[in-house]
């Protein structure tokens, strides 16, 4: 006889999850039952006698009922045997209370009658819950119930980020200062769930209108938003997961806060979150967190966004700081695909931003981030693209001279051409590229930098520029093809939609190479007004494929001019002319000089 646990023991299944048998049909059951020699089935009370006289005469299965136990039975169909066992009156009450579990579950309608009666319950409760905490202070028992209360109608708030259409009548009811006041609550958790519904509301993923996201944030920073959340960053102990969470939600508010520039340059004038996240950078951790990787992410969007960031940063410091940081990937690699690898990129970020800026570039010397950066471009790790960035950026615009003469004295011409003469991917290209222009332009004539520099040009028969006019020749051919699609696009538009779509062809006439090109042609112009020999070398090589020097005249004449530098700001030599201190019109001057000069000897 089987034991109960046998009884009860799951079967061990094939290798494929057991099917549901078919359902069979209810007569064949009550017959194979009724068939069955061996069958337990009652009759009449009594069990079957097997192999009795009368086996053959006796039945099995239950007895027939009889005419008064069906009068008084419910209504069945199919018989009692199969009925659902319920009387009408019974069944009626069910329907009853389904039909009232419908009416509760309808989706509740949301609309401004429905945000009022939630801010009057909201503000209740921030009421009750501050009134038991002063009343029973030392108590807690007393006052827990009505933080649990307020911690879901807080929560609860998540909705309105799916109608942003409500955030102006939010603001108007005083939810939004109400909910501010929240990140200096007591309980840090009440705190780090206000700081959650907070960068709810603000992500960029809400699909609310421009005004209506504008209107909710002016409310949240006239409520001090920006001091609250710094005084939660510095009181959370990220040692607990849940103050981790809060203070990556802080960063995410911070990062869409970011998008308007006026709030950018609050954060690094009036808060100390940029102090704060430079420390926590800093921070020494076994691998780098989610939280350090976004913290660098924040402040290298901060630093972009606004001049008053970066010198507030270089106040700190920072350079030093940031360089000391990267000075481990001088020789090893992150791991790809990791936090890591994206902080790596990220305090790359923060550093370029900074080196565009005079001050930066002054204390970027200081702290030998040229000698740095050399180091990177000749281990040929994963910061060697970064680290010609890096270059290009500092070694840029009019106070660029001091970074290129110190790149010539740390023996940087060196790896800078060899890695130039190699077959480089586009981006790498350009860096290089925008070196060698920054060197040309910045390096004093007759000075021993500048003569070591015009060396490198020129030795192995005028190597470099043969390579140089062998990018010239690629580009020429994808921005060729480039502007005849244009053309075509042209020729079928009013002149009004020729002006709409301006931005979108320079951007693919920039995509297929048209920066390169332009740098490519200001570097041969350079080397045709320096040296004799490098001029007839290079007419040589461009008489190769029909071209003169009027190739390059025309796109000096024409690819910088006035609109590309100033109304679209898309080439490199725009941004470093962008990073100086002067006016707008000294830029077009200086710009315009330096191109008049080559010009002249073209």
């Amino acid at each position: 006889m089987s034991t109960l646990d046998e009884l009860f023991k799951k079967p061990s299944l094939p290798g494929n999850k057991r099917k549901l048998d078919a359902t069979r049909d209810p007569n064949e059951v009550y017959k194979a039952t009724k068939l069955s020699a061996n069958g337990d089935v009652k009759t009449n009370g009594k069990a079957t006698v097997e192999g009795g006289d009368d086996d053959e005469d006796m039945e099995a299965g239950p007895e027939m009922p009889t005419e008064e136990e069906d009068e008084e039975g419910p209504e069945d169909e199919e018989g009692r045997f199969f009925g659902g066992g319920i009387t009408r009156n019974t069944k009626d009450v069910l329907d009853f209370m389904e039909e009232q579990d419908k009416d509760e579950t309808k989706p509740e309608k949301i609309d401004i009658a429905w945000l009022r009666k939630l801010a009057l319950n909201f503000e209740k409760r921030i009421s009750k819950n501050a009134e038991l905490r002063a009343k029973f202070e030392d108590i807690p028992q007393k006052f827990m119930g009505s933080e649990a209360d307020l911690d879901a109608d807080v929560k609860a708030l998540s909705i309105l980020s799916e109608h942003p259409e409500l955030y102006g009548e939010f603001a108007k009811l005083g939810c939004v200062a109400s909910l501010v006041s929240l990140l200096s609550h007591e309980n840090t958790d009440i705190a780090i769930d206000a700081i959650e519904i907070i960068n709810e509301l603000t992500d960029e993923d809400v699909e609310a209108e421009q005004e209506q996201w504008d209107t909710l944030v002016d409310a949240l920073l006239e409520a001090d938003l920006l001091n609250l959340l710094y005084e939660n960053i510095t009181r959370l102990n990220e040692e607990l997961e849940s103050d981790r969470a809060g203070i990556y939600h802080v960063l995410g508010v911070l990062e869409s806060l970011s998008s308007r520039p006026s709030i950018v340059s609050t954060i690094g004038k009036d808060t100390q979150l940029l102090s704060w996240l430079l420390s926590r950078i800093k921070k020494p951790e076994p691998n780098v967190t989610q939280n350090k990787q976004y913290s660098a992410e924040v402040l290298a969007i901060l630093l972009q966004s606004s001049p008053t960031n970066r010198s507030q940063l270089i106040s700190l410091d920072g350079i030093d700081t940031l360089l000391q940081l990267l000075s481990p990937y001088r020789k090893r690699d992150p791991a790809k695909g990791t936090e890591e690898e994206e902080y790596v990129e990220n305090v790359f970020d923060c550093l370029t931003c900074c080196v565009d800026d005079s001050e930066g570039k002054a204390k970027f010397l200081e702290a030998e981030g040229i000698e740095l950066c050399l180091i990177m471009l000749r281990e040929g790790k994963i910061s060697r693209p970064r680290a010609l960035r890096l270059l290009d950026h500092a070694l840029g615009g009019p106070d660029g001279g001091a970074c290129c003469e110190r790149l010539v004295e740390a023996a940087g011409l060196k790896s800078t051409f060899s890695l130039f003469m190699k077959k480089q991917d586009s981006e790498a290209t350009e860096h290089l590229l925008g070196i060698l222009s920054s060197l040309l332009r910045s390096l004093l004539a007759n000075e021993a930098p500048r003569i070591r520099l015009l060396a490198k040009f020129v030795e192995k028969d005028y190597q470099v520029p043969g390579r140089l006019v062998q990018i010239r020749r690629e580009c020429v051919s994808k921005v060729s093809k480039v502007d005849q699609e244009i053309k075509a696009e042209k020729s079928e538009l009013e002149p009004e939609e020729q002006e709409e779509r301006a931005d979108e062809w320079l951007s693919r006439r920039l995509d297929a190479g048209l920066y390169v090109l332009q740098t490519v042609d200001v570097i041969l112009a350079w080397l045709v007004a320096e040296d004799d020999g490098a001029r007839r070398k290079i007419r040589e090589l461009l008489r190769d494929r029909d071209e003169s020097f009027k190739d390059l005249k025309a796109t000096l004449q024409g690819s910088f001019s006035k609109a590309l530098l100033r109304g679209h700001r898309l080439t490199r030599f725009s941004e470093q002319l962008n990073s100086m201190n002067a006016s707008p019109e000294d830029e077009d001057v200086m710009l315009k000089d330096m191109l008049s000069t080559l010009i002249q000897h073209l």
